[in-house]
Order: C-alpha cells, then structure tokens, then sequence
C-alpha cells in the first residue's frame, strides 16, 4: 500500500517537475538576445525568444489540473519542433528540444492514465 502511494505520487508529481525544468531550458535560449541588442530593440527580441516559454508556462498551469492538456500539448510541441525547423538539423537539435517534450507529454499522459484508473477503481 506504502509502496503505491509513492508510486502515485511520483507519476503525479514528475511530469510537473520536468515540465518547470524543460520550460527554463527553454528559456536559456532567450539570453543571446543580450549579444545582439540594445534598448527598445532588446525588449522585443527578448519578448519574442520568450514567446515559446511564456506560452508553455501557461499549459504548465493548466495541465497542473488538467493532464490530458499537457500530454497533447506537449506531444505537439515535440512534432511541430521537428516539422518546423525540417529534417536537415544536427540530430541533437531534435535529442534536446524535442526529446524532452516528448518524455514530457508521455508522462502526463500516464498521469492522466494513472487518475481515471483511479477513479474507476481498478
């Protein structure tokens, strides 16, 4: 029973956890704005190379209650990421950003397994 508890807990707890990390590493991205920018124009490109953490902030906020939300999401992320900057990249560009999105929204999706199992009982 002790053993299960935890069990639940970490399905429950490790996407949320991963999620945070992956959207800060996300984030590192932004900084090189600094070397390119100055003033207003900082500003914006800054803005601009946050978007994508700002936006999976959000759906980390969601997907808190909602894990289906973070599984789609997620998983989504991951196949638009390697459609968008197309199969010519350095097979790590595809290890270190879509990789982790994948593991992510795999992982919220046994969440979301693990609480209609709960639900129903079984």
């Amino acid at each position: 029973m002790k053993a299960s508890i935890n069990k639940n807990k970490i399905i429950y707890l490790l996407p949320r956890i991963l999620s945070i990390a992956f959207v800060l590493f996300l984030s590192l991205f932004a900084l090189d704005v600094f070397n390119e920018y100055s003033g207003w124009d900082l500003v914006i490109a800054l803005f601009m190379h946050l978007l994508p953490s700002i936006v999976l902030a959000g759906v980390v906020f969601i997907s808190w209650k909602y894990d289906l939300v973070g599984a789609f999401v997620f998983l989504g992320f991951a196949i638009f990421y390697i459609l968008a900057v197309g199969f010519d990249r350095p097979w790590s560009w595809y290890v270190f950003i879509s990789g982790p999105a994948m593991i992510v929204g795999f992982l919220f999706c046994l969440s979301w397994l693990q609480k209609r199992r709960l639900k129903s009982g079984t």
